[in-house]
């Protein structure tokens, strides 16, 4: 059994536009040791798919079921919740400087953090924990910064602070929600090296949660690709990369500066995401796809393997046939005009 199992997971809001549909059937798992990545635009469902496992979606409409070892996040209580977060389940959020206190210095939040959790740990004892675990995720100094407030530490810091608190109980599964968005690219690459040496150490499971498919080629085992509140496709990393299915993931990949040998110019995905209000049927996808089909606009294809391998799902009507869906491919590519193909 996965560590954490998500089953068909709804969420929705109410608001005075209508009801926001923000998750819609998504199903995925992580199991111990591993590291899941979930990717997709803005606006996809990636953070509320994990922030309403972790109780942190207040006022939604929420139907399905989240497993972790066998219990039913969905379920608890907020006493039972609070039992688990920060102490088997620990998260860290895209914004650092949001998510800690402005107020309190940050050795203080780490102490809390883990005399919160460890009723008989003493407060010299959860220092010296908090001085240690400053200085395993690179704090220089760590006896001295552990005073520090927040505003004293530069963006990487406190990120690298917000990983200190997020491990300081050795959970079982770290959730880090976009922790590298705002970092430029040589502190982005230490944070996930630091991430995935912690990961070695203490055997956690990651659920890693970005726009980047960079970022989830260094370091996920498998990816879930979500579009429209939906999964679209559901594979391990090398299949994700090598041998993808569905358009969405296609058109991710061809945004990356590096994909695509030589091409002098970025593919960009034309239009936009669709609205959670006012959801099309069909396929979410389909008012954005290169290889659209009359079906793809009135009926929602199902999520089913799409490759080889069992655990390779895609929601698209392209066949499953590598061969016949390239096939596909050129032939709706040529019927394209030029003003569309640029």
């Amino acid at each position: 059994m996965a560590l954490l199992e998500v089953k068909d997971l709804h969420v929705s809001f109410r608001t005075d536009d209508g009801i926001v549909k923000a998750v819609r059937g998504v199903s995925f798992g992580v199991e111990p040791g591993q590291t899941l990545g979930i990717v997709g635009e803005s606006g996809s469902g990636k953070s509320v798919s994990t922030q309403t496992v972790m109780g942190l979606t207040r006022g939604a409409e929420v139907e399905g079921q989240a497993l972790f070892n066998g219990r039913d996040l969905l379920k608890m209580t907020k006493a039972e919740l609070a039992e688990i977060r920060g102490a088997q389940i620990g998260m860290i959020f895209q914004d650092p400087l949001s998510s800690l206190h402005p107020f309190y210095k940050v050795g203080w939040q780490i102490i809390e953090m883990l005399r919160l959790h460890d009723k008989e740990i003493t407060k010299s004892a959860a220092r010296k924990r908090a001085i240690e675990l400053l200085s395993l995720v690179g704090i220089p100094q760590p006896d001295r910064r552990v005073d520090d407030y927040p505003h004293q530490f530069s963006g990487g810091m406190r990120q690298r602070a917000m990983i200190a608190m997020a491990m300081a109980n050795n959970p079982a599964l770290l959730i880090a929600d976009e922790p590298t968005t705002a970092l430029d690219v040589t502190v982005q690459a230490q944070v996930l090296q630091m991430i995935n040496r912690l990961q070695q150490e203490f055997g956690t499971a990651v659920i890693l949660i970005t726009h980047d498919l960079g970022v989830i080629a260094d370091v996920a085992d498998d990816v879930v690709v979500m579009y429209g509140g939906m999964v679209m496709e559901q594979a391990d990393r090398m299949t994700t990369f090598k041998s993808f299915h569905h358009p969405y993931t296609e058109g991710l990949l061809q945004s990356l500066p590096a994909y695509g040998g030589e091409r002098a110019r970025l593919r960009a995905i034309p239009g936009t995401p669709p609205s959670p209000i006012n959801v099309p049927p069909g396929c979410p996808f389909a008012a954005r796809c290169p290889y659209v089909m009359d079906r793809c606009r009135t009926e929602l294809p199902p999520l089913e393997i799409a490759g080889e391998a069992a655990n390779h799902l895609s929601r698209c009507w392209l066949p499953h046939n590598a061969a016949a869906r390239q096939a596909v491919r050129v032939k709706l590519d040529q019927s394209l005009p030029v003003s569309a193909e640029a």
